[in-house]
């Protein structure tokens, strides 16, 4: 065994328990851990960590511990350029995709409204979700902490809130979001782009009263839904 000292900052730290919260802490580790394991095995989630300095000096999850190590974990430093220290991960250009897990439904139905691609099923189960995350190259978005422990999980976000509206602005702070928002450009049920339509294409699927008052329509060619300002 050897011994290793660890901080974990900001957001960091509402993942370990309170007495470690904020504040060094020296712990085992077991002979050739490396820094990802000890991390994850501390309770932190490899995909909340941004930047690691081991010895004050930038470092990989894969950096093997020794004794006297001393391990800071950092979170996302969002719009913070922190070169030339080494990220942890290269987030892909353009637009991001989701995927949610079963208990994110909320969330799921705003990102949608925000024009943002989200996969969402609540009969999706936690392999299925981590396949979807790995091959289409989509951020998984969950509430479980061992769900983006698995290895195979390269880009993940873990919620804190607890409502999706306050789940919906944390992730756009995280991720700055707010720039590449398109609202009322997908289907909410079919996650599908939606299409403009003229009033007189949807006449008979509108209520009298949404007939008498607007004039711009959109619709999923998919499920037939017609949306409209207010829908």
């Amino acid at each position: 065994m050897v011994s290793a000292t660890f901080r974990f900052y900001d957001g960091l730290g509402d993942f370990l328990p309170r007495a470690r919260r904020g504040r060094e802490f020296s712990t085992s580790c077991a002979r050739e851990a490396t820094v990802k394991h000890m991390i994850e095995a501390l309770g932190v989630p490899h995909t909340e960590v941004e930047l690691v300095l081991v010895n004050g000096e930038s470092s990989g999850f894969g950096h093997l511990l020794r004794e006297g190590d001393r391990v800071a974990a950092y979170p996302s430093f969002g719009a913070i350029d922190v070169a030339p220290l080494q990220r942890l991960r290269t987030w892909p250009e353009g637009r991001q995709r989701f995927v949610a897990d079963a208990h994110l439904g909320g969330l799921a139905r705003l990102l949608r409204m925000a024009g943002y691609d989200t996969l969402y099923d609540n009969h999706y189960h936690d392999d299925e979700i981590e396949r979807i995350a790995r091959e289409q190259g989509r951020v998984l978005l969950t509430r479980d902490r061992d769900l983006l422990k698995r290895r195979t999980v390269e880009l993940g976000c873990y919620l804190h809130a607890l409502e999706p509206s306050a789940q919906l602005r944390e992730l756009v702070a995280r991720l700055r979001l707010g720039a590449g928002m398109r609202p009322f450009s997908l289907c909410l049920h079919c996650n599908l782009p939606l299409r403009a339509v003229a009033k007189a294409e949807v006449r008979d699927r509108l209520p009298p009263r949404v007939a008498d008052t607007h004039e711009e329509f959109t619709t999923c060619e998919a499920c037939n839904r017609v949306y409209w300002k207010g829908s």
